[in-house]
């Protein structure tokens, strides 16, 4: 193995003190009055929990969940969106001596009974769900249910009746750092979801190493949409706030989600990419990029600019802003710092609890993902150009799964992360895709497809797009998803036409950008969006290309007789 780069520092130790729970309790004792949790309830109504009243139900769950008398280290799921109820279950079954099993609620039925039969859940904490359909076939019949405010109505025991009955579990918080705190079950981007093994002492060391690089106190402001069943929501939202005492706001539904950001006003805020592209496709949709762009050049209006564009946005306080979990345009990265956003690139998975790299605060560095969280290793395995990584963020392996932990791991400790890239010489690491997405045109050329996807976005219309190609196919094409708006328009005849035109002429410039055989024959418009519920894209908005393959794959030829730049399908 060859190009290793490791950032070296003062040596990075955890102690119980830094676990969630004690979080929970100083905060209590030191702060019990200031708020924790903002939760939207419907119709306006706004929910504040305190540290005080935070912790007294999470000793009151605490109990129920000890009373029932399984062994210790039992696994306990939750499935539902963002609520607050949903950390406090998940603190519940921690101070109760279990493990905790979430569950996206984009889940189907039958994934959803794999992971609880799979993961033996004793119990699952049910909460606010767009569409129970997945319960009804995914839950087996005798698991205990408990149902958190804002579930959906269900037959069942409730929170508040646990709250009501059950006397605060006394005592201190006493987990081992090598103890196993969580299960979080990838999104199955490929086969069966894997059940990821994190110990407290993996995901503090996680905490501490990120936040050495951005730093955190209990003033902050978040902002909880993205799934707390993902990797990153956890660890920034969760962890961070239990660790350093800020302010949880939750977003309440997508159509609200610039009310509830404007309510948030976060200082810090995580976002994937597909979200800040369209966040700056909605400005430019009110301002048109070159008319922005001009008034941003001038010295006294560019100021007042920037200042409302971000205070639209509920922007205007955030110190530190971050993109991840898919590549992140460089263009979009440039566009919101020269609005005065700190926006870095970070750069992690499930397998490392999210911490492996990212761009520095205050950089203007585009094109890489920066420099390695402290004591973090990286490498390049010479043979295939995979991206290995090392740190004592690292899982346990995979639950129940030894011989696929064995394939993600070298015989000297080092994760495999799929990912291919690039380290330079002063350390900094460029994603140039992904080892299994890389294909072969009829040509024998091999094409990456994120970098082309990466340029193919950026038409204000397409709000998700992916490049496909097989050895049948001397060049690759573009599939592209419209946006909202441009699904709209395109009921139209003269507003399709004009579409139609606009996305030639799109194609054209990006292939201006690529090398020969990486040029697309077309673009290929599709009509179904890709949800997390019909299984073309993960819940947290990357798409499945299995999935785009198996969709679309037998029309790739049908597309290309047509010998137009963009055609429409029927699909």
């Amino acid at each position: 193995m060859t190009a290793t780069a490791t950032h070296s520092s003062a040596p990075i130790t955890v102690s119980a003190s830094d676990l969630p729970l004690q979080g929970l309790m100083r905060w209590a004792l030191e702060r019990g009055d200031a708020i924790y949790l903002t939760q939207p309830m419907g119709g306006g109504d706004v929910q504040d929990i305190s540290w005080k009243e935070a912790a007294d139900q999470v000793r009151r769950m605490a109990t129920w969940l000890t009373v029932q008398g399984w062994p210790a280290g039992s696994r306990v799921a939750i499935i539902g969106k963002n609520s607050a109820h949903w950390i406090l279950a998940d603190l519940a079954i921690q101070l109760a001596g279990h493990v905790s099993i979430p569950i996206y609620p984009t889940f189907n039925g039958e994934a959803l009974a794999y992971i609880l039969a799979h993961s033996e859940a004793r119990a699952c904490f049910i909460g606010k769900m767009d569409d129970t359909t997945n319960l009804q076939t995914g839950l087996p019949k005798g698991l205990p249910v408990i149902a958190l405010p804002l579930a959906p109505k269900l037959k069942t025991l409730t929170w508040n009746d646990v709250l009501s009955t059950s006397a605060p579990l006394q005592g201190d918080p006493a987990a081992e750092l090598d103890a196993v705190c969580t299960i979080i079950y990838t999104s199955g981007t490929t086969g069966k979801p894997k059940g990821v093994v994190h110990t407290y002492g993996s995901m503090a060391w996680g905490v501490t190493s990120a936040t050495r690089r951005v730093q955190m106190g209990t003033n902050e402001r978040y902002i909880s949409y993205l799934p707390l069943a993902h990797v990153a929501e956890r660890m920034l939202i969760e962890q961070g706030s239990l660790r350093y005492g800020g302010h949880i706001f939750f977003a309440e539904a997508l159509d609200t989600f610039v009310q509830d950001l404007q309510r948030a006003r976060p200082t810090i805020f995580f976002s994937v990419p597909r979200l800040w592209v369209k966040f700056q496709h909605g400005v430019h949709s009110k301002m048109p990029a070159k008319k922005l762009a001009r008034l941003l050049s001038l010295p006294l209006v560019g100021g007042l600019v920037r200042r409302k564009i971000l205070k639209g946005l509920g922007l205007d306080q955030c110190r530190v802003a971050a993109g991840g979990a898919a590549p992140m345009p460089a263009d979009v990265l440039q566009w919101y710092r020269k609005l005065g956003l700190d926006l870095i690139e970070v750069y992690g998975m499930t397998e490392n609890c999210g911490v492996s790299h990212s761009t520095l605060p205050g950089s203007t560095q585009v094109g890489s993902v920066g420099l390695p969280y402290d004591q973090v290793q990286s490498r390049i395995d010479p043979d295939n150009g995979e991206i290995q990584m090392r740190s004592p963020a690292l899982m346990q392996g995979y639950y129940r799964e030894a011989e696929a932990t064995a394939q993600s791991m070298t015989a000297d400790g080092w994760l495999r992360t799929g990912d291919k890239g690039q380290i330079d010489e002063q350390g900094f690491l460029r994603i140039t895709g992904r080892v299994k997405d890389i294909f072969k045109t009829s040509k024998g050329k091999y094409v990456a497809p994120a970098p082309i996807e990466d340029r193919l976005v950026q038409h204000p219309d397409i709000e998700a797009c992916a490049v496909a190609g097989s050895a049948h196919l001397t060049q690759p094409i573009g599939l592209v998803m419209l946006s909202p708006d441009g699904i709209a328009r395109s009921g139209s005849a003269h507003e399709k036409a004009a579409l139609t035109q606009s996305l030639a002429e799109h194609l054209t410039n990006v292939n201006a950008q690529l090398e020969p055989h990486e040029r697309l024959d077309c673009l290929a418009v599709i009509s179904t969006t890709w949800t997390p519920e019909n299984g073309f894209v993960t819940p947290t908005l990357k798409v499945k290309r299995a999935r785009i393959e198996e969709a679309y794959g037998g029309q790739y030829e049908a597309w290309l007789a047509q010998r137009q730049p963009v055609v429409w399908s029927a699909v």
